[in-house]
């Protein structure tokens, strides 16, 4: 390695160094206790996974934190050895003992996971790694971390955080003062979805070309490259159905004659497309786990904003894109708040459905219906038997029905989207 232009790399990605970013807040915020675990930023490409481990950084003594980007090219072609040496040039340097190292973009570095484990056991050093979830969630680090890891998954932002991010309040009587940004906002979140990256963007052309990269980007380098998938073009025509008919039942079964695969394969490539985070599948409930395997599943993408740049048309399915939007943020609310919170669609042998059964432990804590309606009137009446019938099968009391712009309280609570998405935590 030639030292010096390995510093150069050091200091431009530090915050002791060169690095200067407008690092903004998060909800949640991972903790860095215990010591001696691992702490892996997982989630889909671009959510915010490096961002959040500067956020971390800057909470602590700067000159003590070390950021390695293995993406950086003069930091191309290293093993995992080099990062002792990298390690121990960074302390030589800044003339400090290390607190918190940051492996970035690590699955680039083949046996990194005894280096983390290293520093974390016999170092005392902390140690966050970032990656690509297709990498990060393999059996390859969970092997050698076994029982020294915490997992924390990254989505992109919620509602609340696009909010926060624009410096328009929604707590109190604040909701109500900046309800025209609040909904102007919505609009939009809608449309792009909670990209950290989209979000500083201006322009509609701009904003979808760079959507449409992610995805581009999330299926050749976090599938295709990381599965050394041969089937290119099946594999990209399968994500596409996916992305066109989100908020859907799926059966792998119909989907193998549609994109000429094997039921094996649409089986495989879509376990790709979940560890990658790119898609959430929905089963159905049912007390057996058997019927949850053989029943169709809904589809889900990560952000609704890869939906719309990929080329669905926003006004002709709105219903789906709002369906879309709340499966991601009850992901999101299980991921940082709930843990044993399952999350599955409900559906009888007449057919009646409910888009959402949310379930903690033995018990259905919540029924949720999604509807585009800003009206009473405009609700769907098969849609309220369907979540009716649901309540009595499932004895769950907590009814909600999501709308577009309708609100009242009562045995089943009618709520906007909008509005869910603010409080309901």
């Amino acid at each position: 390695m030639n030292m010096d232009r390995v510093f150069d790399a050091l200091a431009d990605w530090n915050l002791w160094g060169n690095y200067k970013a407008d690092i903004k807040d998060r909800e949640v915020i991972p903790s860095l206790d215990p010591i001696d675990v691992v702490l892996c930023l997982m989630g889909v490409r671009r959510s915010g996974k490096s961002s959040l481990a500067y956020l971390l950084m800057s909470r602590g003594n700067l000159n003590e934190s070390l950021m390695i980007n293995f993406e950086d090219p003069r930091l191309s072609d290293l093993e995992a050895e080099d990062i002792i040496k990298i390690v121990e040039l960074y302390e030589r340097k800044v003339n400090t003992k290390l607190s918190l190292l940051v492996l970035d973009e690590v699955q680039n570095i083949a046996g990194w996971e005894r280096v983390a484990r290293l520093y974390e056991e016999a170092k005392r050093v902390k140690v966050i790694v970032t990656g690509s979830s297709s990498k990060l969630m393999g059996e390859e680090y969970a092997s050698v971390l076994t029982g020294r890891h915490m997992d924390f998954e990254v989505f992109p932002l919620s509602f609340r955080e696009f909010l926060s991010w624009r410096n328009i309040k929604f707590e109190g009587m604040e909701l109500y003062k900046n309800r025209v940004k609040i909904l102007s906002a919505f609009d939009e979140y809608l449309k792009y979805g909670g990209f950290p990256e989209i979000n500083f963007l201006k322009g509609d052309r701009v904003k979808t070309t760079l959507l449409a990269q992610y995805f581009d980007d999330i299926i050749i380098k976090d599938i295709i490259k990381r599965y050394r998938v041969r089937e290119i073009e099946k594999i990209e025509n399968l994500a596409r159905l996916y992305l066109s008919n989100i908020g859907t039942l799926q059966s792998y079964n119909r989907l193998k004659s549609v994109v000429n695969l094997s039921l094996d394969s649409v089986e495989r490539f879509s376990r790709y497309f979940e560890t990658a985070r790119l898609f959430f599948f929905v089963p159905k409930f049912s007390y057996s786990l058997k019927q949850q395997i053989l029943n169709p599943k809904k589809v889900y993408v990560v952000d609704i904003g890869l939906s719309n740049a990929m080329g669905t048309k926003f006004s002709q399915n709105i219903g789906h894109i709002m369906e879309n939007v709340v499966a991601v943020e009850l992901f999101r609310r299980r991921a940082y708040w709930s843990r044993r919170m399952e999350v599955y669609y409900w559906k009888d042998h007449q057919q009646r459905e409910v888009d959402f059964v949310v379930k903690e432990g033995e018990k259905v804590k919540e029924l949720i219906q999604v509807t585009y309606a800003s009206g009473k009137d405009e609700i769907d009446r098969r849609e309220l038997r369907a979540l009716e019938k649901a309540s009595e099968e499932l004895i769950c009391r907590n009814k909600t029905v999501i709308t577009w712009d309708y609100e009242e309280e009562g045995e089943i609570n009618y709520i906007p989207l909008w509005k869910w998405l603010v409080y309901n935590q």
